[in-house]
């Protein structure tokens, strides 16, 4: 039986997805949440619903600018819902998934499972994967795995970053989360997650920009990892 998810993307998150202006790697987390959550893919269904209506209302325009809006109708990648377009197209519940297995976008995207991940070690206790993104420069995009207990280097953020638990559950000073729930945080938070007990956490990680680390190991590790 699965856990109610109790933290989600905050509502300008969910805005900026809707309005498909939410950077690649960002995107993809929130597209991946949405596929596991019923509340959110509610709200983004009535935000696009707004947002058709509002384009609907737009007074006639150049032709360079109905390209422009006609781009922006189209999906901008494997994540995003194309959403600005006239006719909003429905938003529906996906196919009944495992508990253990990845959501539906990042599968279907990279062709992975939690099975064929191709973990790479970061750290005793900590493995990665980076996910390959069309655009270098839309953030960074990886998996994370990490040993029960097993806290993680403390640090800050240069911008936004979203996590998505795909198994296990961490805290932090923020609270504790569990499958299915995203942190929303920026440059405002600084943080230490801790991984629980209850086995493995199995992360999906996207930031705008790579972590503040806090301490001089974390620092020196930075450039291997990208991170």
């Amino acid at each position: 039986m699965s856990n109610k998810i109790i933290h989600h993307p905050d509502s300008a998150t969910l805005m900026a997805y809707a309005a498909a202006t939410l950077p690649e790697a960002l995107a993809a987390v929130v597209a991946s949440h949405v596929s596991m959550c019923a509340q959110c893919r509610a709200e983004v269904a009535d935000m696009e619903l707004i947002g058709a209506a509002l384009f609907h209302d737009i007074p006639a325009v150049s032709d360079t600018e109905t390209v422009s809006h006609a781009r922006m109708s189209l999906p901008q990648d494997g994540y995003s819902s194309g959403v600005a377009t006239l006719e909003r197209p429905a938003v529906t519940a996906p196919a009944a998934r495992s508990i253990d297995a990845l959501p539906a976008p990042i599968a279907a995207v990279y062709g992975l499972s939690l099975d064929t991940i191709p973990w790479r070690r970061l750290a005793p206790g900590i493995w990665h994967y980076r996910l390959a993104l069309r655009e270098p420069s839309a953030g960074d995009l990886r998996l994370l795995k990490v040993a029960p207990g097993r806290a993680l280097p403390d640090h800050g953020h240069g911008g936004s970053e979203l996590t998505l638990v795909l198994k296990g559950s961490y805290s932090d000073v923020t609270g504790a989360y569990h499958h299915g729930d995203v942190q929303d945080v920026d440059e405002s938070v600084e943080h230490q997650p801790i991984v629980g007990d209850d086995g493995y956490c199995i992360c999906l990680i996207a930031s705008e920009r790579p972590a503040q680390f806090k301490s001089r190991l974390g620092r020196l590790l930075q450039p291997l990892t990208g991170m």
